[in-house]
């Protein structure tokens, strides 16, 4: 998916949250956990696929909300939840593998083996600018919150994004970014459209 599909659904998701603020059931956070799935949707079935399976998500937790049960996932087993987590975060982990080294691999299946083969196949396109910036981004990370004054009001996060930006396209450093890979943003919303919903795409989700 592109970067302006993720800027849109922020902006029309943060609308929907902010105006239901006081509802005491609503829960809004980073999804990051949902970027495998919706990964595996989308390379199976599509944009259409996915808003479907959405749908379909939506009403499935209106129905658990209205039936009371809810309450079910205390009986999930902890060691479930720990291990599920663990996995999302060693395959969002290794979807970074490739920007990290700024590899051009051909084709990065949606499972973790896969993915490791690709990057193997397309070591020899390392790239050391990346490699470079992708190292200190790191470090400032890790080592910002050490300094408790300015951290405490400041991410370094943002200031990894501000400072590497900058740098980047002062010496025109050779690596990727958001325009070479994708091109220009749209800055107006898309037209409101509901997907073509079928019988047969929606048993392929059941």
């Amino acid at each position: 998916m592109e970067p302006a599909q993720g800027l849109f659904t922020a902006i029309v998701a943060g609308f929907i949250i902010s105006l239901l603020g006081g509802s005491k059931v609503q829960i809004g956070g980073p999804t990051g956990a949902f970027a495998v799935i919706v990964y595996g949707v989308i390379a199976q079935h599509g944009m259409t696929g996915l808003m479907t399976a959405t749908m379909m998500a939506g009403i499935m937790l209106i129905l658990l909300g209205a039936f009371k049960l809810g309450g079910l996932i205390k009986f999930i087993p902890y060691t479930i939840v720990v291990g599920f987590t663990a996995g999302i975060a060693l395959t969002i982990f290794t979807s970074q593998i490739g920007d990290f080294f700024g590899l051009k691999p051909t084709n990065v299946p949606g499972d973790f083996i896969g993915k490791l083969i690709a990057y193997i196949k397309a070591a020899p396109t390392i790239n050391p600018y990346a490699v470079s910036i992708a190292i200190i981004s790191l470090c400032i990370v890790l080592l910002w919150p050490k300094i408790p004054v300015i951290s405490n009001k400041i991410p370094g996060s943002l200031i990894v994004i501000i400072l590497m930006t900058i740098i980047c396209q002062v010496l025109h450093l050779p690596i990727e970014t958001i325009a070479s890979r994708y091109g220009t943003i749209p800055t107006v919303l898309p037209a409101p459209q509901l997907p073509q919903i079928s019988l047969p795409l929606i048993q392929e989700h059941r």
